[in-house]
């Protein structure tokens, strides 16, 4: 006798594995990086020098510098975010608000005083801008884990 195609001889066809917490954190560094990145070497392309006066000595920005103060901040926020929504409802929707403020709020605290020059300045503005699309994303993905979860539970 032949089995039949529905005994099971067969792999089943596998859907594409959303990403956890995990992969959306990091996606969303990843993502928030590399667009930093992008924006920072345009800005060095149109002739932007990213130094100014720090303590009485010349520093600049460079590409490590804009890769670090992207990182570290949005890799925080955003495993708090992923760490406290499983238990706690009210954390994704309040984040959608605070990260927004704090990556646009940044940019007077830290930008707007420094003796950038002009092409630095706005450069280094937009990758603040540019963080707020970036993470807001993140955080819906986050969101729709958290809608998936609630609604496999029985």
């Amino acid at each position: 006798m032949t089995p039949s195609p529905d005994a099971g001889d067969h792999p089943r066809e596998r859907r594409p594995r959303r990403p956890g917490r995990v992969g959306v954190v990091a996606a969303t560094v990843a993502a928030a990086t590399a667009v930093n990145l992008v924006v920072h070497a345009l800005g060095r392309a149109a002739g932007g020098t990213f130094r100014f006066t720090a303590s009485g000595r010349v520093a600049e920005v460079d590409a490590l510098t804009v890769a670090g103060f992207t990182v570290v901040p949005l890799l925080a926020g955003m495993t708090v975010a992923a760490v406290l929504s499983r238990r706690l409802r009210w954390v994704v929707p309040a984040a959608l608000v605070i990260a927004p403020v704090l990556a646009l709020g940044t940019v007077v605290v830290m930008t707007v005083p420094a003796d950038l020059d002009p092409v630095a300045k706005v450069t280094l503005a937009l990758c603040h801008v540019t963080l707020v699309p970036v993470t807001v994303a993140g955080l819906l993905a986050l969101r729709g884990l958290d809608r998936r979860r609630t609604r496999l539970l029985p």
